[in-house]
């Protein structure tokens, strides 16, 4: 079976969309971005084409594209457009797959509906992203006790940014989380730097531990 997999992060801004240019240029992978909320002019699914260099992979288009920069409920209310987990299936591929969520978990697609909701309907395995800033222990075991009372298959737990080790065993001893690996502090984010960041994570899922 083809490697694919939902990135989603312990928040906002945590650097998914990077993690997941990383992950789709490791796997050679086509990318798929269901909501895209505001930025339409720089989507991160123009991003992914930006940073990604490998022949192989395809950008599927979104299934929304929301002209305001907020939670996606907010953002379809402003275009006069309701979000539904039934208006979502997964690109029709056999080959590798990234899928990028918006925000972290909890965000809602609707009153009644979050990206939680979301992940369970499409049925694939996660990659939580997490960065270390103060609360960061609380917010990434949160998100893995949510994930796993859903159910949820949990691919594992991926670090952006800076090192901390405290934080880092703090989180591994408390919820046994597998750990995927770290990608770096990134400067100019570039094609070249992505490439250098995939050889790194690649082995996480051609040699699995």
């Amino acid at each position: 079976m083809q490697h694919q997999y939902f990135v989603t992060g312990i928040g906002t801004e945590i650097g998914k969309t990077i993690v997941s240019a990383i992950l789709t240029e490791a796997l050679q992978a086509d990318y798929w971005k269901p909501i895209q909320s505001g930025d339409l002019d720089n989507s991160d699914s123009m991003k992914i084409q930006r940073w990604v260099s490998n022949p192989h992979t395809r950008i599927h288009p979104e299934r929304f594209r929301l002209n305001t920069p907020l939670s996606p409920h907010a953002s379809a209310a402003i275009d006069g457009v309701e979000i539904k987990v039934q208006d979502f299936q997964l690109p029709d591929t056999t080959r590798p797959l990234i899928v990028e969520g918006a925000g972290g978990l909890m965000v809602p697609l609707n009153h009644q509906e979050t990206m939680l909701d979301l992940i369970q309907h499409l049925n694939l395995p996660v990659i939580l992203v997490s960065r270390h800033y103060l609360g960061s222990i609380n917010h990434t075991l949160l998100s893995l006790e949510v994930l796993r009372s859903r159910g949820i298959l949990l691919a594992g737990l991926l670090y952006n940014g800076a090192e901390n080790v405290a934080s880092e065993q703090a989180i591994e001893a408390l919820s046994g989380v597998k750990v995927l690996g770290r990608v770096g502090e990134m400067g100019e984010i570039s094609a070249e730097a992505i490439a250098q960041e995939a050889e790194v994570v690649r082995g996480s899922f051609v040699n699995p531990g």
